[in-house]
């Protein structure tokens, strides 16, 4: 029985003639990645070198009290719904998705609060109640973002970009869809009260943009919470990662914990296999990394020769923001708080401006503050509440001596909550976790520490992104937050859709 600290040994599969799909890292993509691999004929082994799959996604608990790491918000849950039935399975039978309404607060520093949910009706009367004349840029602004998901995600987010004719293909949509404008940019156009342009431009940061440097095509996003919604998973994000590793088991793939791969083996240019870090090698007839894009190039395939994607191209490129992320469990609970808020601070485009240019820790921030007990008690002891505080801060090119200031940072987060909506909480703290820029670098292997990888500007998207179907090796492939279409669960778990077209069929290798 699958279990996060262990897993059993492998059956013997010495009748096994199938052929063999190597998976680097068990975070979303590559579980994707390793169910549709299995739903196609393949053999497949995944190896992960942390004690847990799920990667950005894994999971920690401490004295009674469970804790995603990472994402907490589950949109389109269709493409997971997909990835069961491809396995012969039901979704439903797994994994128990909870849609929230509303799906989240904004509160803005002057105290205006803003409660944003899918309902059209609702939505038109939050932003009369701010700014009256602004209503219908914002009912212009929804129909351009409908537009723009038909054709940024159900047209593009799934299809291979693996030559410039892709881009001349799309162009012209590109074009009528205005990618050459900013999300911030975008917004703007349609309406003028700055606290709905910060509310309608915010979601880049999700996927680790800038809503200043982004192409509008990532204004698609307030489409797609209005259409399918915002979800969690009962259990935590973590209980969707173990419904997808059983998955996995059920189809005959195996999960391999504290597995370390250290080096993608070569046959002149195809990718042969992986020698893991204790020095064992792994043959097979495809690999795929869920290894962050930088660390997969550079370390991975260190000793490749490589045209396109190489260390100076990579190291020359643009890189999200990092995080930093405290991590408490309260011996109260606070009621009023949703399960997911969006706290705004008293800078907007100078703050990012800080963290994604000039690389500065500022005193002031902006936060995302996560109450998953809000919607699952389960996840604390009785009478109590989880949390996890996230603040955007600049990744390593910042050279910011985290051991020395995360104390201070983090009492500073915790003072402002605890003025404006967790009372009394610096008295009620009875367990808590920090993770730093540091965490993402060495432990998860983000270059940089950037938490999200490749920004998703337009000179880094689609084509310019690391393709799926590497240009450089054969038989090795890319899925994940650094390669088309990006970061996000939807992203991410596209990312691996995209296989069934560049991934060749088993029968290729009888």
């Amino acid at each position: 029985m699958f279990t996060e600290t262990e897993h059993p040994p492998p059956p013997a599969r010495t009748a096994d003639q199938r052929p063999h799909a190597v998976v680097i890292g068990s975070g979303l993509g590559g579980l994707a990645a390793a169910i549709r691999l299995g739903a196609r004929g393949y053999r497949v082994s995944v190896h992960e070198k942390l004690e847990q799959p799920g990667g950005r996604a894994s999971v920690f608990r401490q004295d009674g009290f469970t804790f995603d790491a990472g994402p907490t918000i589950i949109t389109a849950p269709f493409i997971l719904e997909e990835l069961w039935s491809l396995a012969g399975a039901k979704f439903s039978d797994d994994v128990t998705l909870k849609a929230l309404d509303p799906f989240y607060d904004i509160r803005f520093h002057d105290g205006t609060v803003m409660t944003c949910s899918g309902d059209p009706a609702r939505m038109r009367e939050e932003v009369a109640r701010i700014s009256p004349g602004d209503v219908a840029g914002y009912e212009r602004f929804m129909a351009e973002s409908e537009a723009i998901y038909r054709i940024g995600f159900e047209q593009l987010g799934h299809v291979p970009f693996g030559s410039p004719m892709d881009m001349v293909r799309i162009a012209p949509d590109l074009v009528r869809l205005g990618a050459w404008r900013t999300v911030y940019q975008h917004v703007s156009a349609r309406v003028k009260d700055p606290k709905i342009r910060m509310a309608l431009s915010f979601h880049p940061l999700f996927i680790g943009g800038n809503p200043f440097k982004v192409t509008a095509i990532y204004s698609m996003i307030a489409y797609l919470e209005r259409q399918f919604g915002v979800h969690c998973a009962i259990g935590g994000t973590g209980a969707l990662v173990r419904a997808m590793a059983r998955l996995i088991e059920r189809q005959g793939g195996t999960i391999h914990l504290n597995s370390e791969v250290a080096e993608i083996t070569l046959e002149g240019r195809r990718a042969t296999g992986i020698r893991l870090a204790d020095g064992r090698s792994v043959k097979a007839s495809i690999v795929v990394s869920n290894a962050e894009t930088a660390h997969t190039y550079m370390k991975l395939l260190g000793k490749a020769p490589r045209q396109r994607w190489s260390d100076a191209k990579l190291a020359r490129a643009r890189y999200s923001m990092s995080l930093f992320v405290w991590y408490f469990g309260t011996s109260r609970q606070y009621p009023a708080v949703r399960h997911h808020t969006i706290m705004m601070g008293p800078r907007y485009r100078g703050l990012l401006d800080d963290i994604f240019t000039k690389k500065h820790l500022a005193d002031d921030f902006s936060l995302y503050l996560h109450r998953p007990t809000a919607s699952d008690p389960q996840l604390a002891p009785a009478g109590c509440d989880s949390f996890y505080v996230l603040s955007p801060v600049p990744h390593q090119d910042s050279e910011i001596d985290w051991k020395a200031r995360a104390p201070s940072y983090r009492a500073a987060i915790a003072a402002h909550l605890e003025a404006t909506l967790l009372p009394g909480l610096s008295g009620s703290i009875v367990t808590e976790k920090l993770i730093t820029p540091i965490d993402f670098q060495n432990r998860l292997g983000s270059y940089k520490g950037a938490a999200f990888g490749l920004e998703p500007v337009l000179l880094q998207s689609a084509w310019f992104r690391p393709n799926n179907k590497s240009e450089d090796i054969d038989n090795f492939f890319l899925v994940g937050a650094g390669t088309h279409p990006g970061a996000g669960l939807p992203g991410v778990i596209s990312s691996a859709r995209i296989l069934d077209t560049v991934v060749p069929d088993v029968s290729a290798f009888a």
